[in-house]
């Protein structure tokens, strides 16, 4: 075993796939990639994002209190990495990049229909937004692409380099004590 340093631990328990962000400020849509979110709780489903205060998106967040989470497909990576070089509050990155949206039911950041899944959230708790840019926002629908043909999704390694899921094992069969959960 070889010792690395403790600041690369993100690279071995990255929380999830690369997702994007979109938010609305002064009826101006936005977004952002973001690899540092977990899911916190199933009922009520609630998410914990870190959006650094130097984004654009952390202040149309903390205006708002509403944003989409939308997770791209491979298809999407080059596309992903590319929003995440550059800056809302000087590049319309959407139509940059191409991105296809539609408005959400309950909130006023788009849906971005070319992702595998969108989640239209809500900050609920604001507590841990000044020491650690912490959010934690409350799912309130979520909406996914049955049409789309690449459903695999990425992780994000830390230095530009991504895993991809794979194939998919199914245990349910063992799931015995979570088997009350949707």
């Amino acid at each position: 075993m070889k010792e690395i340093s403790p600041s690369q631990t993100y690279r071995v328990l990255e929380p999830g796939p690369i997702v994007l962000v979109s938010t609305m400020d002064n009826g101006k849509p936005n977004v952002m990639t973001m690899g540092f979110h977990m899911m916190i709780r199933h009922d009520p489903p609630l998410i914990g994002c870190v959006i650094g205060s130097w984004d654009h998106s952390y202040q149309a967040l903390r205006k708002t209190g509403e944003c989409v989470i939308a997770v791209p497909g491979l298809d999407l990576a080059e596309t992903a990495v590319d929003v995440g070089n550059c800056s809302g509050d000087r590049v319309d990155k959407l139509q940059r990049f191409g991105l296809k949206t539609r408005q959400a039911k309950d909130v006023s950041a788009p849906l971005i229909t070319d992702c595998l899944a969108n989640i239209e959230c809500v900050v609920v708790d604001e507590r841990l937004v000044e020491p650690y840019n912490l959010f934690i926002l409350g799912a309130k629908r979520l909406w996914v692409n049955e049409a789309r043909k690449e459903g695999r999704m990425l992780h994000h390694l830390g230095d530009g380099t991504f895993t991809v899921d794979g194939g998919r094992l199914d245990l349910k069969e063992r799931m015995v004590k979570w088997r009350h959960l949707p």
